[in-house]
């Protein structure tokens, strides 16, 4: 029964695009739990931020292998569709290892929470006209997504925030 619900679970994800997110939880709770088994200190901002360099890891992957389905989600009057896509795809690589090393934490952290403002008119464009952007047709889904996406854009600002630039005791 066990599998049968977590195989689900994977559908669902898989079909309304919240991989990434799932990715963020459970890169976060597994570390967090390991580090504290291990007793380690910053166990809470050493798995948040591993938890979003890790997701970003993924996200970033995408530009790379859906390089056609996302130059569809970039508006029409913007030219060089296909070179944004690989230029936010190595931004999100960069951002991945940025965050995890003490020196570029905060300017990362902030050129984050500005990329996440950015590319969410991408996102609500992509809603707006049913872009699927792992098979570049317009299948997708829709609008509904949005309730998803704008929540999700939010968390990832407020979880840069507080991992990345908030002391932490």
């Amino acid at each position: 029964m066990a599998r049968f619900f977590s195989f689900q679970l994977l559908i669902f994800a898989l079909k309304k695009n919240m991989i990434p997110l799932l990715l963020l939880f459970s890169v976060f709770l597994l570390t967090f739990f390991g580090l504290k088994w291990l007793k380690k200190k910053n166990a809470i901002s050493i798995s948040g931020r591993l938890a979003l360099s890790i997701m970003f890891l993924f996200t970033a992957t995408g530009h790379f292998f859906f390089t056609k389905g996302m130059a569809m989600m970039i508006p029409e009057f913007l030219p060089y569709k296909i070179e944004i896509v690989y230029v936010t795809g190595v931004l999100e690589l960069l951002f991945s290892v940025g965050i995890l090393l003490p020196k570029t934490r905060k300017l990362t952290a902030w050129s984050i929470i500005i990329f996440l403002f950015l590319v969410l008119p991408a996102n609500i464009y992509a809603s707006l006209h049913h872009i699927n952007y792992q098979t570049a047709t317009f299948d997708g889904n829709g609008t509904d997504y949005l309730w998803f996406r704008i929540p999700m854009q939010l968390l990832l600002v407020f979880w840069t925030y507080f991992f990345c630039l908030k002391k932490h005791e």
